[in-house]
């Protein structure tokens, strides 16, 4: 089983994210997924987390993720050592950052891609809710979820005038993710 954990903070989509990309596996992906969040009574702007879990069988452990093979971080500025817990000693850091490589102190030994998805959201969205920029690196970084299946999954969550600009700040996070690994 994948485990997938995503940091953000309450409005940008830390949550919403979570069970989009599980929709993207389990619908259009010919996968099992699991989606749920980790919040209380926060407000606007308070750290919140999402969680994914994905299998090629049926998911039965509803409990929280206990060790992530990726960790998506939607907000730099939620970045501490302990967030480094909970991380399987092969597992992949997705940083929403213009330098996420001045992280691996904190994140000692373990592999960093980055992208600046403000600044695509920006453009695109004229707003700063990176969360399906980050969503398109997590599909190209992993291969879990294809990046024809993540659309579709937009498209289905999201209403059509939301969807249309999303695709778009999909379509260009992941191309510019793809960039980034191939260097």
């Amino acid at each position: 089983m994948i485990e997938i954990r995503w940091h953000g903070r309450g409005g940008q989509g830390s949550w919403t994210v979570a069970r989009i990309f599980g929709m993207a596996a389990s619908l259009f992906g010919d996968k099992y997924a699991l989606a749920f969040p980790s919040f209380g009574p926060e407000r606007r702007g308070a750290p919140v987390l999402g969680f994914t879990k994905i299998d090629d069988k049926k998911i039965l452990d509803r409990s929280e993720v206990q060790e992530s093979d990726y960790v998506v971080i939607l907000d730099e500025t939620l970045i501490t050592p302990a967030m480094n817990n909970g991380i399987k000693k092969t597992g992949v850091l997705i940083i929403n950052s213009e330098d996420g490589q001045k992280y691996k102190s904190v994140f000692e030994g373990k592999r960093i891609v980055s992208i600046d998805a403000t600044s695509i959201a920006l453009d695109i969205l004229g707003r700063p809710i990176t969360n399906t920029a980050m969503m398109a690196a997590l599909m190209a970084v992993s291969n879990l979820v294809g990046l024809d299946a993540g659309l579709k999954a937009l498209k289905k969550e999201m209403k059509p005038s939301i969807a249309e600009k999303n695709v778009l700040v999909v379509e260009t996070a992941y191309k510019k993710t793809l960039e980034v690994l191939n260097g």
